[in-house]
């Protein structure tokens, strides 16, 4: 006799095998599929993407401190002699304060902002898919324990059998079997 289970496969076993991997490309992908919101996204996620990275943090720190001489020279007057002139004029200060205040908080902010909503939605539908696949797996996992309580079950019921042939064989044996004689 069979083992007494029926297997039932979760849903989303087929579904995550059909989907794959989620990506914030897909998403970017997906958000805005045609015109100025893909061009937006596009531009969003490689901005965000490329200030993101050490070379990044490199170009920023060079920048400030293409303003350190001037400042130096503002403090300490005689270490005007230690540096060119150009990179102590008020012009480069002023290039360098507009850089740092105006263009990196104004303009790349937002854009840095569109790429993270992006990269949001991105590790949103990410959570949302390992929470589905942990549903998956805690109901194969139940499948699993129903299975081997069957299995106990049907095990249970063959060794009851067996045990009760036993029983019968040996009942029906020791009669049979000539008995011993004792030499005492």
């Amino acid at each position: 006799m069979a083992v007494d289970f029926n297997y039932t496969k979760h849903p989303r076993v087929e579904e995550r095998a059909q989907q794959g991997p989620i990506t914030t490309t897909a998403v970017r992908l997906h958000v805005a599929e045609r015109g100025i919101r893909a061009f937006n996204a596009r531009i969003g996620l490689a901005v965000t993407n490329a200030v993101g990275t050490m070379w990044a943090a490199y170009v920023f720190a060079l920048i400030s401190l293409m303003s350190l001489p001037a400042v130096l020279v503002g403090v300490l007057p005689s270490w005007r002699q230690h540096f060119p002139h150009w990179i102590i004029s008020a012009s480069l200060i002023s290039l360098v304060g507009w850089i740092s205040s105006y263009f990196l908080q104004l303009v790349l902010l937002p854009i840095i902002i569109v790429g993270q909503n992006i990269q949001a939605t991105a590790a949103d539908q990410r959570a949302d898919a390992t929470y589905r696949d942990a549903e998956a797996v805690l109901h194969e996992s139940e499948q699993i324990q129903n299975h081997l309580k069957a299995q106990d079950a049907e095990i249970e019921r063959l060794l009851h059998l067996v045990r009760s042939l036993e029983e019968r064989w040996i009942k029906n044996i020791e009669p049979a079997l000539p008995k011993e004689k004792n030499d005492q």
